[in-house]
């Protein structure tokens, strides 16, 4: 039994809402219920919200998408400060949130006639060709359109004194707190090496915090147990190792030479930089969605998959009625499960490729729900004006190219896009890894040994972000790189050693399976040489 009020779940058959203590935010100056825990955008999605901005030229309607603070369209006015973006910050009794793109407001926004009227007489990028002939006519152009193009207006609350600067030394320094990192920090503290794992959310598990279904594998991979439960499992370990210290809010900007910076939030105006002397550094970035081409992609209720389990199973509120899936590998699949869990309908799933990506007994669990798949069909657009009110799909042909005649309109009142991830490869990239673009394991993947060790020695990847894999593969990569830092540094022994190689194997023997020829083959294309031994 599910039960709704305002927007939010009450109870729901497996997560229990922890919620805190009820405040109130202001909305453009109206205001808000919201309970402490959520972020600002949760909190506005639960009232009803769903511009939360204008694009900044045309002024189209934007609104909620990833949850995880990679696009801009949650950006907003907190407190004095522009560009929050509000999917990451947590809502405070008293907070002043305001819309920074439109006249009066991103809701009812008078630019949006750019979108409609204007373009027609000034198509998209002829500005660059106009008014060009006279240097005054031009100066004059530039200054009207700055009035109603860019995102926020220089901060009125101005930060007093200076950021404290901390340094600090410790053998594995771990980047990301989902499964492969906390499996890292683990498998390298209960050696005796000293660790400090950071991650940016106010929280720990990464993806696993999203998932309520049952994983699979062998009992050594907990299968049978939820992906939330597992993450609590990690967590308690993690917690009971002395040697290990976890910061949570705190994100790494740059490795330079063994060394991390960092940023620590304390408030929402003050927080510390950290220099960290790291002897080894186990990256565990994990990775952020993709999105997909069709006509009104940026209409709010278009969002990402895992947008909408953030929405959906961490804090506990009603993304919509009436979804449309976009995709069906596993993630699109689970998703489904997870939204009927919660009490939403789902209208179908489309899927692009002849067959179901995902595992069968997914598919065979919502079609049991009466939600029809269609696979070799497309979303060709989505409809509706200030959100999303319905969509078209259509049958492909051979070389996937939209059947004339096969249209079939969606009645839905938001999209979900899962068609696929890709890996946060950026810290990496500006650390000097060697990179290679893998399909097979979802982009810009670092080149690295079967140890998970980079082309930059003392620099080790673990989870999505070596590529797209299942968590139960991020838990068995981050258990190979954290040991192998900890052997490397002196620690273990030789029993230490031989986990490692038993480690190796049994990520090996994992990925025989079926679904692990796409892995394999990726893995093929990126693994350098290691060490006959340590």
């Amino acid at each position: 039994m599910v039960r709704v009020d305002h927007g939010r779940l009450q109870e729901h058959p497996i997560i229990e809402f922890k919620r805190g203590r009820e405040v109130t935010i202001y909305f453009n100056g109206q205001p808000v219920k919201a309970y402490e825990g959520e972020t600002v955008a949760a909190a506005l999605y639960a009232a009803g919200v769903r511009v939360f901005s204008r694009s900044f030229r045309w002024h189209r309607p934007r609104g909620f998408f990833c949850a995880i603070g990679k696009c801009s369209a949650c950006m907003m006015e907190v407190d004095g400060i522009p560009n929050v973006r509000t999917c990451k910050v947590y809502v405070r009794d008293g907070m002043q949130v305001r819309t920074q793109s439109g006249l009066p407001d991103a809701e009812r926004d008078v630019f949006s006639i750019l979108d409609n009227v204007i373009d027609k007489v000034f198509p998209h990028g002829s500005h660059y060709t106009k008014f060009t002939t006279s240097k005054k006519a031009r100066e004059f152009m530039l200054r009207q359109m700055r009035k109603f193009t860019g995102f926020g207006n220089p901060p009125r609350a101005v930060f007093q004194g200076e950021a404290e600067l901390e340094e600090i030394e410790t053998d594995v320094l771990v980047v990301g707190g989902g499964p492969g990192g906390m499996s890292a920090a683990i498998n390298a503290g209960k050696y005796g090496a000293r660790v400090l794992l950071v991650d940016e959310n106010p929280f720990l598990g990464g993806q696993l915090v999203k998932q309520t279904h049952r994983f699979f594998g062998s009992a050594k991979e907990r299968a049978g147990t939820r992906g939330i439960k597992i993450g609590q499992i990690l967590e308690e370990e993690l917690n009971s190792i002395e040697n290990v210290e976890v910061r949570k809010e705190t994100r790494v900007f740059g490795i330079y030479s063994g060394e991390a910076g960092a940023y620590q939030r304390i408030d929402d105006y003050r927080g510390k930089l950290l220099r960290i002397r790291a002897k080894k550094i186990v990256v565990a970035t994990g990775a952020y969605e993709r999105t997909l081409i069709f006509e009104n992609n940026d209409l709010p209720g278009v969002y990402g998959a895992g947008g909408v389990q953030t929405l959906m199973n961490v804090y506990g509120i009603k993304p919509g009625n009436l979804g449309l899936i976009v995709g069906s590998g596993n993630v699109g699949l689970i998703l489904t499960y997870q939204l009927m869990q919660a009490g939403v309908n789902v209208a179908a799933i489309v899927e692009a490729m002849p067959r179901i990506g995902g595992y069968f007994v997914h598919a065979a669990k919502v079609r049991r729900l009466g939600v029809p798949i269609y696979v070799r069909h497309t979303i060709l657009k989505a409809t509706g004006k200030k959100s999303v009110e319905g969509a078209v799909i259509a049958q492909l042909d051979d070389r996937w190219q939209p059947i004339p005649g096969t249209e079939r309109k969606i009645d839905c009142d938001f999209i979900c896009v899962a068609v696929g991830l890709s890996p946060t490869h950026e810290l990496l990239y500006q650390a000097g890894c060697e990179m290679k673009f893998v399909p097979e394991l979802g982009g810009l993947v670092p080149l690295r040994t079967r140890f998970n060790e980079t082309s930059i020695k003392g620099i080790y990847v673990a989870g999505d972000v070596a590529g797209i894999e299942e968590a139960t593969a991020a838990i068995m990569e981050g258990r190979i790189a954290g040991i192998h830092a900890a052997v490397t540094l002196g620690y273990g022994g030789e029993e230490a050693k031989k986990e490692l190689e038993e480690a190796v194997k049994e990520i090996e023997e994992f990925r025989a399976g079926p679904f692990g020829e796409r892995i394999i083959c990726g893995l093929e294309k990126c693994t350098l040489e290691s060490e006959v031994m340590l």
